[in-house]
């Protein structure tokens, strides 16, 4: 499968590669303080576009990266989120980052289902791990709904090695045996 062609779909959102035109909802994101505050912070257009451009080449160099969200119901860019592991990361991450009016939706939780089971069918990855700022409880209620676990304190790769993370995770068979109960 090509990746300008993947297409996730759930019950309110696409999960797809990213398009030149998500990068206004992305640039506005990164520009708000709290909505960027555990991802490195906020960012001028400049570099926002250069982080963006980063993903999007993850896509061709690596075949994944992080989906661009669209909602379904006004066809709005509402976020990323998805597989993540560049060079010197603590291991095969699905993180997320949403827009701050799609947060408290459920939506970070139905796309994070959605690209975890993309990430173990399509990529055959064992396990999956979330790096998390001790301070970002609305992500750990999210690591937790998804059934991952804190493993302890973790480090990025420069410039960000010094920034304070927690590793949670899950292997892919913990994933599928809870996927697989009522």
């Amino acid at each position: 499968m090509s990746w300008p062609t993947i297409r996730i779909e759930t019950e309110r959102l696409i999960l797809r590669p990213p398009h030149a035109d998500d990068f206004e909802g992305y640039a506005t994101r990164m520009a708000d303080v709290e909505a960027s505050q555990f991802i490195g912070g906020a960012q001028v257009r400049a570099v926002a576009w250069r982080s963006f451009l980063t993903k999007a080449g993850a896509w061709a160099i690596q075949g994944f990266s992080m989906f661009s969200v669209i909602e379904k119901a006004s066809g709005r860019w509402i976020g990323q989120l998805g597989p993540w592991y560049p060079e010197g990361w603590p291991g095969t991450e699905v993180g997320w980052g949403l827009a701050r009016e799609a947060w408290g939706k459920g939506y970070a939780c139905e796309g994070a289902t959605a690209a975890i089971d993309w990430t173990f069918d399509h990529l055959g990855w064992s396990e999956v791990i979330h790096s998390i700022d001790p301070e970002n409880h609305a992500s750990q209620a999210l690591a937790r709904r998804l059934g991952s676990t804190c493993r302890g304190p973790g480090r990025l790769p420069a410039p960000n090695a010094d920034a304070p993370i927690e590793i949670w995770g899950q292997t892919r068979d913990e994933w599928r045996r809870r996927r697989a109960q009522p």
